[in-house]
């Protein structure tokens, strides 16, 4: 038997339970992994809530990121070995797999052998991030070298993920955060210029930065009224990628300054990555390429024991977390 985060209604980190499971042995296709740390996301604290692209099927797991060791290998499963240290890439559905406990099931093509040097927390804040950001900045928006980018919510992993490749590219990563409480350690960070929204002016900003040119790219997983100012702080020809709704709240088309400026606003997630073999493969090299040359540095916000998974989501919606919030099994 296993211990498995689920959760059998949703609603608030309270719903979460550790219950005895027997996950059995990985079928054709699987692997059995002997989890040692798990990454926790916003999309899951969304799925347990009931505000995720996809509605969670009752009693229902959750989880996309975890490392550890493999512990049972599935028929028709190559290239892996018993006692490999690997971690997980969000390629799966919440509803078919979840990483969420001591031991995981999860499909092989979303498993990857991680660098060696990384520690088993380091391991399970990787790809979610940098392949979110990855499938966005580089993928589809071709960030160059002296690019301006905007990076909203830029405390969360995913979003000093986009400081980090931005850095590596010699473009210029511009943080937007709420207020200046963080400002310090976005700097810290790797952010060239940090913005506060609700104390500064968004668009005036960047057109100072930028010598009033404007950014090329705006990465935001907020969206909500945010919207129109992050239109008005893009260059001619500027793109905003919306990989999120944090702001539960509509978001509305910024037509005026699209038609003025031929922004193109883009609706994105990572399976956009995930879901097509060959992106998911040239992501996968970039990462690796990125840790392995020390461009890319997975920064840990806080740790919990798997016991404290409610404690670990409630911290993880307060939103007080500068990275990646990990819990140990």
């Amino acid at each position: 038997m296993s211990r498995i985060v689920r959760f059998h209604q949703t609603g608030g980190p309270e719903v979460l339970q550790l219950d005895e499971v027997d996950l059995g042995q990985p079928q054709t296709g699987e692997i059995r992994i002997g989890v040692k740390a798990i990454g926790l996301n916003r999309a899951e604290a969304m799925f347990r809530s009931g505000a995720y692209l996809e509605a969670p099927i009752m009693p229902a797991r959750l989880g996309y990121e975890a490392s550890g060791e493999i512990e049972a290998i599935g028929e028709g499963v190559s290239g892996f070995s018993i006692g490999d240290a690997v971690s997980t890439i969000p390629a799966f559905s919440m509803n078919q797999y979840g990483v969420y406990g001591d031991a995981a099931i999860v499909p092989a093509y979303a498993v990857v052998k991680h660098p060696a040097s990384l520690s088993w927390p380091e391991a399970t804040s990787i790809w979610m991030q940098y392949l979110t950001a990855y499938g966005a900045l580089i993928e589809i928006g071709s960030l160059t070298k002296d690019d301006a980018v905007i990076i909203t919510a830029a405390s969360s992993s995913v979003g000093l993920a986009a400081i980090q490749i931005a850095n590596s590219l010699g473009a210029i990563p511009i943080a937007a955060t709420r207020t200046s409480a963080k400002k310090d350690a976005l700097l810290q960070a790797g952010a060239k210029h940090v913005i506060a929204t609700g104390e500064q002016n968004l668009a005036e900003e960047v057109m100072r930065i930028t010598g009033g040119k404007g950014a090329r790219l705006a990465f935001d997983p907020v969206g909500g009224p945010g919207v129109d100012a992050l239109a008005a702080a893009l260059s001619q020809g500027g793109w905003l990628f919306l990989y999120g709704a944090l702001a539960m709240q509509p978001t509305p088309f910024p037509l005026f300054p699209a038609l003025a400026k031929n922004l193109t606003l883009r609706g994105y997630t990572l399976f956009s990555v995930t879901s097509n073999p060959e992106s998911l493969e040239r992501g996968k090299r970039f990462v690796i390429d990125g840790l392995t040359a020390g461009h890319f540095k997975p920064i840990i916000a806080k740790s919990f024991r798997l016991e404290d998974i409610v404690d670990a989501h409630r911290y993880l919606e307060s939103n007080q977390q500068v990275g990646k919030i990990v819990i140990t099994v």
